[in-house]
């Protein structure tokens, strides 16, 4: 009777893993295809429906940001060489963050195309552990990942530069403490125009904005991201994940000889507010919990 019990006992608590380990990952949306299409310039989005993924490309080689899931390797190589561009000409590969949604598939990246991989100065540790350095979610199997080496350690304002694209690295932490947001200038139709990636403005849930002694300053560096994000000429609007930016919505309007709905100053300028205002309420909360 005593080993049935354990063992009724034993299920149970591995019924109650599951749905955590199968929410962290098992939104269709991330590895679902996505028609790969080009942004302005030179610059293409390659990225599944719910993770956004962008290929940067020029004579000597392509840039590649953000590689997902590694269930997504395959979709991100088709939808490269569905543009026309060779997988293996990837010569560097860059992330938003350093959360296994946007970087888990990057060993496998590197495995298939040697590419170069740069990553901000203070994700480096959470990436080449594999995850196990992250502040939230480095206890939590389900978030960890193939840990990768580093092939440059970048810092904030850092220019990655390949052929005639200069892409630059502003440190917008809070997500994580390297979140990445890039920027670079791309021309269309005798038009310069700054474009803007988004690392990531989200407070996740069970983020601690008050007493985390896993990282004491992550309110402040909330307040720092937005500083930066607020300072940013953007006209081309874009972010790690479409939804930022709604991207589908966009795509659906993106029509020869129309104006690009991707130029999206004023959304852009929403967003970072709506998302400024949602971290200070957060913060308020726990600063001030009801009693």
């Amino acid at each position: 009777m005593k080993r049935s019990i354990a063992g009724v006992l034993l299920c149970l608590l591995a019924y109650a893993f599951i749905p955590v380990a199968a929410s962290a990952q098992s939104d269709p949306d991330w590895t679902a295809p996505f028609p790969p299409f080009r942004i302005a310039g030179n610059l293409y989005y390659v990225g599944s429906k719910g993770l956004a993924s962008y290929l940067v490309a020029t004579p000597q080689g392509n840039i590649l940001i953000n590689s997902d899931l590694e269930a997504n390797a395959p979709l991100l190589q088709a939808s490269i060489e569905k543009l026309g561009f060779r997988f293996k000409d990837t010569k560097i590969l860059l992330i938003s963050h350093a959360h296994w949604d946007h970087d888990a598939g990057s060993a496998k990246i590197k495995e298939l195309t040697g590419t170069q991989y740069m990553v901000m100065d203070a994700d480096v540790p959470v990436v080449e552990s594999g995850g196990k350095a992250d502040f939230q979610y480095g206890n939590r199997t389900e978030f960890l990942y193939k840990p990768v080496k580093v092939d440059r350690v970048l810092h904030d304002g850092d220019e990655v530069k390949l052929g005639d694209a200069v892409l630059v690295a502003h440190l917008t932490p809070g997500h994580t403490k390297g979140c990445t947001t890039w920027t670079m200038k791309v021309a269309e139709a005798g038009k310069t125009y700054d474009v803007v990636i988004v690392g990531s403005p989200n407070v996740n849930p069970g983020y601690k904005l008050v007493n985390n002694s896993g990282y004491p300053q992550i309110a402040q560096d909330y307040e720092k991201m937005f500083g930066v994000l607020t300072s940013l000429p953007c006209d081309i609007f874009l972010g790690a994940h479409g939804g930022y930016f709604d991207m589908e919505e966009k795509y659906a309007r993106l029509k020869p000889g129309a104006a690009n709905p991707f130029v999206d100053p004023e959304g852009y300028k929403k967003f970072v507010t709506e998302k400024d205002q949602e971290f200070r309420a957060e913060l308020a909360k726990q600063q001030h919990p009801a009693n």
